[in-house]
């Protein structure tokens, strides 16, 4: 499966697959980050492609929504046959795709756009969701038809031909999702250090109301993640521990935008706003986190070892290695065609531009290898983002 042949560029060569780079001296681990964002989360397979050919294989995958089932993709199997899964996950729930020439410009696109999210407004993506068997308005109060509109069954058989859980659960890689409680609208992650992972886990994170039914796990109902937290950031960096981390960070929905000009546009830019990542703040908390940890340690190593308790002495050695965390950020650009339907609009033509955008971002990124490098400055924070450097 081709996913760069673009017939608006005919002739284009493909490029070369990126040459290795080796992980950066005194990192411990690299960590990949996915945001939710619907059809867009093509995006993030094209990231994990271009890692993927450099061989920068995660040890940490963490997602929301629809991060959360490319990591589970990822996480599910071995390093050669992630790519292969996840090109299989992409062309399956874009096969439904009814157009298959457009003419050229951004309002010929616009309209085409609009035509294939109304079809799947009507009939569902296939090997992701359907249209409930009785629609949710129609539905008695209490019936289990009354809550949402699709049905999420086909995507519980897709997880299970392309992920293997027994894999995730034991944990060569860092597994976790992040979704709400319904009823006590508390945030929690799925991690495979404390639950054992299953297909319910992964869809209960991409569970969007009040398109998509909440999923039971245990006495628990839970919805998508990206309600109260579209960024999975912070449940990384609080389980790092001393860990020296290389992270990519890939957010779907950007927070700097242009102002809008039309209804559309609002639209749009609402949804950027409710579910930008909130990466600068995530990051102004761990610095800030850091420096009260580094002014504890330096109160303790004032302090004769004698005189400190046996908490205090643990304290100040767990202290001793502050981790350095180097997140170079990709965030998906809206194109001038896509509208307020780009994280539903499930074309096959859009997957492909998205997967390439994530791809190139990825490579440019990459090319920068002193961003990947450990700044041995004893612990903190350093982001590099690609679109902010003007690269």
């Amino acid at each position: 499966m081709d996913m760069f042949t673009d017939r608006r560029t005919p002739g284009r060569k493909p490029l070369q697959p990126i040459a290795p780079i080796d992980r950066p001296h005194e990192c411990d681990g690299i960590g990949l980050v996915l945001q939710g964002g619907g059809a867009l989360g093509a995006y993030q397979a094209g990231v994990y492609q271009a890692l993927h050919e450099a061989g920068l294989e995660p040890d940490w995958v963490v997602g929301v929504s629809i991060g959360s089932i490319n990591a589970a993709i990822i996480a599910g199997n071995k390093p050669e046959d992630r790519l292969e899964k996840l090109e299989k996950f992409w062309m399956d729930i874009t096969a439904r795709d009814p157009f298959t020439a457009w003419p050229e410009g951004d309002a010929p696109r616009k309209l085409r756009n609009a035509l294939s999210a109304m079809n799947g407004i009507l009939f569902g993506q296939p090997g992701f969701f359907k249209p409930a068997a009785m629609n949710a308005w129609l539905a008695p109060r209490g019936a289990r038809a009354a809550t949402a509109l699709y049905d999420t069954s086909p995507l519980y058989k897709t997880l299970e031909n392309l992920v293997d859980f027994q894999m995730i659960n034991e944990g060569h890689v860092r597994f976790a999702v992040g979704a709400v409680n319904v009823a006590s609208a508390n945030f929690t992650y799925f991690d495979n250090k404390e639950v054992e992972i299953a297909p319910e886990h992964v869809m209960a994170s991409g569970a969007l109301p009040p398109a998509l039914p909440m999923v039971r796990i245990g006495k628990h109902y839970y919805w998508d993640g990206g309600l109260v937290s579209n960024t999975p950031l912070q449940h990384l960096l609080d389980h790092c521990g001393s860990q020296n981390l290389l992270v990519f960070q890939v957010d779907l929905f950007s927070a700097q935008g242009d102002i809008p000009r039309d209804m559309p546009e609002v639209l749009s830019r609402q949804k950027d706003i409710l579910y930008s990542s909130r990466t600068r703040t995530t990051t102004d908390h761990f610095l800030e986190t850091h420096r009260l940890k580094q002014a504890l340690y330096d109160a303790l190593q004032l302090v004769p070892d004698e005189k400190l308790t046996e908490e205090q002495r643990t304290a100040k050695h767990e202290l001793q290695r502050l981790p350095e965390i180097n997140i170079m950020q990709l965030i998906y650009q809206q194109k001038a065609y896509e509208g307020d339907a780009k994280d539903y609009e499930f074309s096959r033509i859009s997957m492909k531009d998205h997967w390439r955008s994530g791809y190139y971002d990825t490579r440019n990124t990459l090319a920068h290898t002193e961003w990947l490098a450990m700044k041995g400055t004893g612990g903190g924070i350093h982001t590099h983002d690609i679109h902010r450097h003007g690269q």
